[in-house]
């Protein structure tokens, strides 16, 4: 009796640090598809970034954390609203670097340039993808490659007060936002313009992102498993500690 007491406990505890070692982070990724940004100088450098950055969260390197799920989609489209395909996990696991680079622009062609960067139909596509999966009280994570720059074919689209957020914000206590790619003055009217009582806002500059691959960053002559100076600096200026802030 007692050694099937004690083998009752021992499953139990096994069962809890299974479950507490498993990851629980939703990550939703964006690239912004309109023709303003895939025109850019930074769009060709955004999806090789993107592959390392995808490769290194899912494999955990150097302590980056790994997702539960990852799904990719693009921002924007042809019309309002326009909802888009996201990509599951399962599309960039077991791949090397290259593999999923080569994916990312068979996903996002430059043939294929869209007017409009919807940003609003993207946050809602997540909520909505967040609640069929139930991955409700999951931390959320959500980077988007974008110049960050709404437009959705009205005359106010320089209006940051315009985008919605109130999708994301019972997703769970923990919902960052992380634009990348964009500059200073549009990255300040992100953080100070864009209405929120949860939901926390990251963004960074292109110039700062473009330098992601100098060779004091990322080491060609080095593994990329070894590339601590290179997931040290996504530390420090992507995957940053977000504190909430509201902006009534």
């Amino acid at each position: 009796m007692i050694n099937c007491i004690l083998i009752g406990i021992l499953s139990f505890q096994c069962g809890i640090y299974q479950q507490a070692d498993q990851p629980r982070l939703s990550m939703f990724i964006g690239v912004d598809i309109s023709g303003s940004f895939m025109k850019s100088d930074y769009f060709d450098d955004s999806l090789e970034f993107l592959a390392h950055y995808i490769y290194a969260h899912l494999n955990g390197l150097e302590g980056l954390e790994k997702p539960n799920v990852l799904f990719i989609g693009s921002i924007g489209g042809a019309t309002k609203d326009e909802a888009k395909t996201f990509y599951p996990i399962q599309t960039f696991e077991n791949k090397p670097i290259q593999e999923i680079h080569q994916k990312l622009k068979e996903i996002f062609p430059k043939s294929e340039m869209n007017p409009f960067t919807d940003y609003n139909a993207f946050f809602e596509q997540i909520a909505q993808t967040v609640k069929n999966k139930n991955l409700l009280m999951r931390p959320v994570s959500v980077v988007m490659i974008s110049d960050g720059i709404p437009d959705v074919g009205r005359e106010d689209v320089t209006d940051f007060s315009n985008l919605v957020l109130k999708p994301m914000e019972r997703l769970a206590r923990n919902v960052t936002i992380r634009l990348l790619y964009t500059t200073a003055e549009i990255g300040n009217n992100w953080q100070t313009k864009v209405k929120r009582q949860r939901v926390r806002i990251w963004t960074q500059d292109a110039k700062v992102m473009i330098a992601w691959k100098d060779p004091g960053i990322l080491n060609a002559e080095k593994p990329i498993e070894e590339q601590k100076r290179f997931y040290n600096w996504i530390k420090d200026n992507i995957d940053f500690p977000v504190r909430p802030q509201r902006v009534d």
